[in-house]
């Protein structure tokens, strides 16, 4: 398996779904699961369009969590996409890679930050990052399409190479006000 590598000519900042696809393939990710999501929406297309990649749609986030685990134990690499509301449903069978220390790579858009129409999102905003660090998981945070790329670089590779459990915050701005 190899680690992805920076591609600096490729990099859009107005493309990033499509840059992050690119990493993530870089990096073998042979399993994608997620709970629908309209911060997610480009990229679980370009995935569910991979025939070498098995996509997983969930009914509950933590499900997520358990097929990363049988991936890796399987000898696949995995992510998993959610957004932040889905973090609280998580908490607990995220013990389950902190425990068994295999590599656990979460890519989760922001809600409840800016421009937020919704106030049920706001609380688990602010509870996602803290709860995320309780269990044990590093997390890491872009703002802008250029942060996000190096980010999801980096934090791929300390996943797979160095068997991390790592949660990327992709902040509220960057995928835009939710229209509802």
């Amino acid at each position: 398996m190899h680690s992805p590598q920076p591609n600096p000519e490729a990099r859009s900042s107005d493309d990033w779904p499509s840059e992050l696809y690119r990493i993530l393939k870089a990096a073998d990710v042979r399993q994608m699961s997620y709970v629908p999501d309209a911060g997610h929406s480009q990229l679980i297309r370009m995935f569910s369009a991979d025939r070498d990649v098995t996509t997983n749609v969930l009914t509950t986030e933590e499900e997520g969590i358990a097929i990363a685990a049988g991936a890796w134990l399987g000898g696949q690499r995995s992510v998993l996409l959610m957004q932040s509301s889905g973090v609280g449903n998580c908490i607990n069978m995220l013990s389950l890679s902190a425990i068994g220390r295999f590599p656990l790579l979460m890519l989760v858009t922001m809600r409840g930050e800016w421009a937020e129409f919704n106030p049920w999102q706001v609380p688990m905003s602010r509870a996602t990052q803290p709860s995320l660090e309780a269990i044990g998981l590093k997390v890491m945070r872009a703002e802008t399409p250029e942060d996000l790329v190096e980010t999801v670089e980096s934090a791929a590779s300390l996943a797979y190479e160095s068997d991390q459990q790592i949660a990327v915050l992709i902040g509220q701005r960057l995928i835009g006000k939710k229209k509802w």
